[in-house]
């Protein structure tokens, strides 16, 4: 444990300070200042020797935070860093976007706010890179064997390195001109700058993993050939169908989907000329839709000069502290303010979108919304409630379906559940021989921490389909979600 006291001593939780509104929204920087390490030590030392860690179970990884926490408040990274790279490859990536389901299940949290893990977390691995300390881990032979991984996103990139380091040649196809999936164009750079993906994608690199960008499986390579040519391939492609709102006027002008509009806002801040870019400046913006993926449209109009952003959310405000019946250490549905949200805005629970209205030209000008009401367990608009609302740019932020199917199962023969995600067997393999699935292709959309923890479970199943056994860790099962504990 850490600080035999911490907890007793040191009972408010500090967090590092979001930089001032004016100035943040004025550049595509994160939104935190750095970290005082002083206060880091201090806030590690709170981790109790609390007997069962249930952060563990809160944490698809199994995270080992206390010992992180202890070796952190001890002043002692580099075992800190080594403690972490246990269970997770990328902590650059979870301290900064994952929305910390081990804090909900810190014994702590029973009666004082809980730890802060995810900075603690983000923390250890700031300061190893800024040390050097994260080194290529390149395989001491190799194996003969070969592994497409289609996807590039957290899952993808966890079981390239994992099967990369087993020994086997590893290639990673990722069908944009960027290595990183949703990392690179899903993330504004206001949560996580394309620095730490770099950083990382060299270690990769270095470890002998191979990329492969600008090359869609399904169309340039048939899934059938990439079969062919590879022992084994896991299929890292991610739930990617975006759900639509089929409603009166979908198909005006200036109506998009979030992803097409964040996509867009990346590569315009990597420096790429975007011919006609869907922009939020000078315009007013309605983003629909209530989730992190709105958060990242609402912060991104700020920063283009939006006029206005009212954020759209058909069900109700979720309430501020954790409800009776979301008991310790469930993770509880909580309303949250991100740094987005901070920036400006409206936010409107309870709104149920009845129609795109538009003007002579085919451009969206309005949206008519309603208030939302519950009818046999139903959301519907409520009837006499209708108001406009002045909208140029409509973004629909509602989630994701399922991964695209047509080309896995036409090339491939791969089948799909009943809610549309690849189905898979307890060891990730497809029902097409040798095809293995990881993250949200099989799982639907979830957290960057399953993805992560499902592309290092993966990776030991393949490597135990190659070679009969497995030199590598396997710390979930896609059934392993504990009771009431973790997110699906």
């Amino acid at each position: 444990m850490a600080d035999p006291k911490g907890f007793l001593k040191v009972t408010e939780r500090e967090l590092p300070k979001r930089r001032p509104v004016p100035v943040r929204i004025m550049d595509w920087k994160e939104v935190y200042e750095p970290g005082d390490s002083a206060v880091i030590r201090r806030q590690a030392g709170r981790c109790m020797d609390c007997g069962i860690p249930f952060c563990h179970k809160g944490c698809p990884l199994g995270n080992l935070i206390p010992e992180w926490n202890d070796l952190t408040w001890r002043g002692e990274g580099r075992a800190a860093i080594e403690r972490l790279h246990a269970t997770n490859n990328f902590p650059e990536f979870t301290g900064r976007l994952c929305p910390a389901p081990c804090e909900s299940s810190c014994v702590l949290g029973i009666n004082q706010p809980a730890v802060t893990i995810k900075q603690v977390e983000v923390s250890i691995i700031d300061e190893a890179f800024s040390n050097g300390w994260v080194e290529p881990e390149p395989p001491e032979r190799l194996t003969g064997k070969t592994v497409a991984v289609v996807g590039s996103g957290p899952a993808g990139l966890a079981a390239a390195q994992q099967l990369t380091r087993a020994g086997h040649t590893v290639a990673v196809y990722e069908r944009d001109d960027r290595i990183g999936g949703l990392l690179r164009y899903g993330i504004p750079d206001f949560k996580m700058e394309k620095r730490h993906l770099e950083l990382r994608l060299r270690q990769m690199q270095a470890e002998g993993t191979r990329f492969r960008a600008g090359v869609e499986i399904g169309t340039d390579i048939s899934w059938s050939d990439l079969r062919a040519r590879y022992d084994a391939v896991v299929v890292a492609t991610g739930s990617t169908v975006p759900r639509d709102l089929a409603i009166p006027g979908r198909d005006l002008d200036g109506v998009h989907f979030a992803m097409e509009y964040l996509v867009e806002g990346n590569k315009a801040v990597a420096g790429d000329q975007i011919p006609q870019q869907i922009t939020a400046e000078g315009k007013h913006v309605v983003v629909i839709g209530g989730g992190d993926t709105g958060a990242d449209c609402i912060g991104t109009a700020h920063r283009q000069g939006a006029l206005s952003v009212t954020n759209l959310a058909i069900g109700k405000q979720p309430p501020s502290e954790r409800p009776m019946d979301q008991p310790w250490p469930m993770m509880p549905n909580l309303f949250e303010v991100a740094s987005a949200h901070e920036e400006g805005g409206e936010r409107t629970y309870l709104a149920s979108t009845v129609e795109f209205l538009g003007n002579e030209a085919g451009e969206v000008r309005a949206l008519r919304v309603a208030e939302t009401e519950y009818i046999d367990g139903r959301r519907v608009p409520k009837s006499g409630t209708e108001r406009e609302i002045p909208a140029d740019l409509v973004l629909i932020a509602m989630g994701f379906t399922g991964p695209e199917r047509e080309n896995l199962e036409q090339q491939l023969g791969a089948q799909f559940t009943n809610r549309g995600n690849v189905e898979r067997d307890a060891t990730y393999a497809t029902t097409a021989p040798g095809v293995f699935v990881a993250g949200d292709a099989g799982r639907g959309q979830s957290l960057i921490v399953w993805a992560i923890a499902e592309g290092r479970a993966a990776a030991a199943e393949v490597d135990t389909f190659l070679m009969g056994e497995t030199v590598l860790p396997a710390p979930v099962r896609p059934t392993d979600v504990a009771i009431g504990l973790l997110p699906a």
